[in-house]
């Protein structure tokens, strides 16, 4: 009897050992850590997708604009710049490789502004099909790296809560101690705001009216005869 007491005794506690340590938070950082990285994935997938865009919107301005060469060398330049910043699921955990690659990618949304205003001055590039469709998917593009960025932002913020507070906290220092801070997108004032290009022409001085002329001294009245 007493063994059989014991063996039940033992699978009691192997059914409610793991239920235990599930309601206490064990499993809560792992969860939120595979979110947070789930969501840096979509982040990544958003921007590759932008930056395979841009040579096609390159190429269809340069047909219309050649001789805006230095805002589309820029472009391709950053566009470079950014996909030469090296990324992997550890770069969230990691301050500087996160602000390198930050930093592109907004650099390349200040030079991408400065191309889509070209068009203000190309009424041919503004009613081309291609880029027109271009334009729509960057357009597209651009509102789902805002809205993936917003979600990662989210989700890093959940996981940061948790290893920082209890009982995530304890779990972070024993079990998980491998939970590092994840880093946040934060907002770049030169990439929120659009660059102010006028194509005007600058307006021509007003004429000075001219100088009245000078008054004539009344003639003299003839001398008597």
């Amino acid at each position: 009897m007493k063994s059989l007491a014991a063996r039940l005794a033992r699978a009691a506690a192997l059914v409610l050992l793991p239920l235990a340590l599930a309601g206490c938070g064990i499993n809560t950082i792992p969860t939120k850590d595979e979110q947070a990285k789930a969501a840096w994935a979509e982040v990544q997938n958003q921007y590759q997708r932008r930056s395979d865009l841009i040579p096609n919107l390159v190429a269809t301005v340069q047909g219309y604009a050649d001789q805006e060469q230095e805002v589309l060398t820029a472009v391709t330049e950053a566009r470079a710049s950014a996909t030469q910043v090296q990324v992997d699921a550890s770069t969230i955990t990691d301050p500087e490789q996160f602000q390198r690659f930050a930093q592109a990618q907004d650099q390349l949304t200040g030079v991408l502004g400065r191309l889509m205003m070209i068009q203000e001055r190309y009424p041919e590039l503004r009613s081309n099909q291609n880029f027109l469709a271009l334009q729509s998917q960057l357009e597209g593009t651009e509102n789902r790296i805002a809205i993936a960025r917003r979600d990662y932002n989210e989700a890093v913020r959940d996981y940061n809560t948790e290893i920082r507070t209890f009982p995530g906290a304890i779990w972070a220092n024993t079990v998980h101690g491998w939970a590092e801070p994840m880093q946040t997108f934060e907002a770049s004032p030169a990439a929120q705001t659009a660059p102010t290009v006028s194509f005007d022409q600058p307006a021509a001085p007003a004429a000075q009216p001219a100088p009245a002329p000078a008054a004539q001294p009344a003639p003299e009245p003839a001398p008597a005869q």
